[in-house]
């Protein structure tokens, strides 16, 4: 169910636009003026979430392969297609970024509000913006969720998980859910000049009043769409953790090979390491270091895209198909697959053959 924070009482159009003071307070952020070295510092990720390890960022090797897992995903050709059909067809941005990301989601986006484009270019109205969006993420926990910023704008994030880890948000918004009014207006464009905003007046209000309106039910069906999106991002994650091979050492890309080749064996970190001529301690920190989750991990994941494709046959059991990819349980079986995919294999199939 799709949960909303800091919205305006639709039954008064002179309420306030946010409950929270802090948001139209100066916020308690480091800031800077566009363009300089500390603006750059500040877009820039802060912390990001360890793929394996217990969803606290730190910044290592985990975290830095969360975030080349995203990069991928955003430059593979599937998102590329869907981020094309969902602008033209909604008129919103949408962007796919790692968790706790501080950055603006659609600065510099073609399809950016004219006024949030405004409200960027100086470092306190930036820093409101990029407040609400840290709060937007905070709340979240399994369900897309909305806010509506200090100018009246709601924007939206969903999530998107790899099995049991949240790996990012799909971001829209940059909204009006209803016509904007000249008393909106009006507290807007006060906010603008405390902020220090150097727009005149006339140009802030053409831009303001230029935002799109979506009103409630195309907004909860333009978050459907993100929704399924997040699922199907989902499963292509766990796919590119077993496919994804560019700029890898060449024993890890031998390793990958020969783990494709016996994955139905059972298989142990000391013969793959023997098998690509290094010692197992060496292989084990540079595996973990280069793919960023263990052998064992990887080679469970290896065994579930397999897995995948058996269960588009349905005269396969479920026990055939785990014994298949190379587990020893079924009971095993069941709980990686649902921890990797986020539903068991039945479930899974279930949702195949529906489609």
């Amino acid at each position: 169910m799709q949960t909303t924070i800091d919205k305006p009482d639709a039954g008064n159009q002179n309420a306030p636009l946010v409950t929270r003071k802090e948001a139209v307070a100066a916020p308690r952020v480091e800031t800077a003026e566009p363009g300089s070295a500390k603006a750059e510092s500040l877009q820039r990720p802060k912390t990001l979430l360890a793929i394996n390890g217990n969803g606290n960022g730190n910044g290592n090797g985990s975290g830095n392969a969360n975030r080349a897992l995203i990069e991928a995903l955003v430059n593979s050709k599937i998102y590329q297609e869907y981020e094309r059909a969902f602008s033209e067809t909604t008129g919103m941005p949408v962007a796919l970024l790692p968790v706790e990301t501080w950055q603006l989601p659609h600065h510099g986006n073609k399809r950016e509000n004219a006024f949030c484009a405004l409200m960027s270019e100086k470092s306190r109205s930036c820093a409101a913006c990029l407040q609400m969006q840290e709060k937007l993420c905070e709340n979240i926990s399994t369900d897309a969720e909305t806010a509506t910023c200090a100018v009246g704008l709601s924007d939206t994030v969903v999530p998107v998980r790899l099995g049991d880890k949240l790996i990012g948000f799909l971001h829209t918004g940059q909204v009006f859910r209803r016509t904007p009014t000249k008393s909106q207006f009006d507290r807007t464009a006060k906010l603008a000049v405390e902020w220090g905003v150097e727009a005149d007046r006339e140009t802030l209000r053409r831009a303001y009043f230029e935002g799109k309106v979506v009103p409630g039910k195309q907004h909860d069906a333009v978050v459907k769409l993100l929704t399924i999106f997040a699922q199907h991002l989902a499963i292509m994650s766990n796919q590119i953790f077993v496919r994804h091979e560019n700029a890898e050492p060449q024993v890890i890309t031998k390793a990958r090979e020969y783990i494709q080749e016996h994955q139905t064996e059972k298989l142990s970190l000391q013969q793959v390491a023997k098998a690509v001529n290094t010692s197992t301690f060496y292989f084990c920190k540079l595996f973990k270091k280069v793919t960023g989750i263990n052998f064992t991990d990887y080679l469970s994941r290896v065994r579930i895209e397999k897995a995948k494709n058996l269960l588009l046959n349905p005269n396969l059991r479920v026990s055939e198909i785990a014994f298949e990819v190379g587990f020893q349980s079924l009971t095993h079986f069941n709980r990686v697959f649902k921890k990797i995919l986020g539903q068991s294999p039945t479930e899974y199939r279930a949702q195949l053959l529906t489609h």
